[in-house]
């Protein structure tokens, strides 16, 4: 792991693969660490140098005040940009989940000719706030609980992997996994601020920045190969949320995990890297 300067900030960046393959650009919803390394891998061997990142005041990208953002969503989506510019990539196919998926369709949009290719996990294509009358909310009982429960002692590495743990299931993820990624996003937080750990275990700074204008209307324009994942047990973004962003892409493909929630899963790297190299 290191950092890449773009775009006036640093951004924490993991490469694999050979530099002189094709690049795919992973953005995280918010660290890198959405993506896992099981897939990153079978990119890699696919023959495709993979590069995944850290979004501004997350990870080990630039952190100033996650409670108060002085950026919006086309300053992350210019990042993106500025990062296939400095590794010297020419094009990249672009990659994000969550929050980073929102981050790559206005990427595309408003820098078609740096992208090559799509790939949209867990996402929609509309910003946090009023949602659409004909997508699907957030699942109203789930995040109420999940809401109300005691926050841990942020400062507190094992309490933060329990709490991540113990939410794990009614987020349609596997426990185990949430405890290990928790674990690893407070190890790799370089700041011992509670509000900078809390930022980082919860992406709670993107619902904080400015998303408009809306860019649902445009998704017409977009004319590059799109793969959007989904999973069937997601109650953050439900699955509707992804039909119909593939609905409105041109040619895009629906690949939808019975056995996924918000979180990739490992165990699903196979079919996801065969997906997205067949692009």
């Amino acid at each position: 792991m290191t950092s890449v300067r773009a775009n006036g900030v640093d951004l924490g960046i993991e490469s694999y693969g050979l530099e002189g393959d094709p690049l795919i650009l992973l953005a995280g919803g918010t660290t890198m660490l959405s993506w896992p390394e099981a897939l990153c891998e079978r990119l890699a061997s696919a023959g495709r140098r993979v590069v995944r990142y850290d979004l501004r005041d997350s990870g080990a990208s630039t952190t100033l005040d996650p409670e108060n953002p002085a950026y919006d969503l086309r300053d992350l989506a210019a990042d993106a940009v500025a990062l296939v510019e400095a590794l010297d990539a020419g094009t990249a196919h672009l990659g994000g989940i969550g929050v980073g998926g929102m981050v790559a369709q206005v990427a595309a949009l408003d820098h078609p000719d740096v992208f090559s290719a799509l790939t949209l996990v867990g996402t929609r294509p509309v910003a946090p706030g009023p949602v659409d009358e004909d997508l699907p909310d957030h699942d109203h009982a789930v995040m109420s609980a999940m809401f109300s429960r005691p926050r841990p002692d942020w400062t507190d590495r094992d309490a933060v992997a329990a709490f991540a743990a113990e939410g794990a299931e009614s987020m349609g993820n596997d426990p185990e996994q949430a405890r290990e990624t928790a674990a690893r996003i407070w190890d790799r937080t370089p700041s011992s601020d509670p509000a900078v750990h809390q930022a980082n275990q919860l992406g709670m700074v993107f619902s904080r920045i400015d998303c408009t204008p809306r860019w649902r209307e445009r998704l017409g324009e977009l004319d590059l190969p799109t793969l959007v994942v989904h999973g069937r047990a997601d109650p953050f973004f439900p699955v509707g949320n992804g039909a119909a962003l593939a609905a409105e892409i041109p040619g895009s493909r629906l690949l939808v995990l019975d056995d996924m929630g918000t979180a990739l899963r490992p165990t699903a790297a196979d079919r996801i890297a065969a997906a997205m190299v067949a692009l």
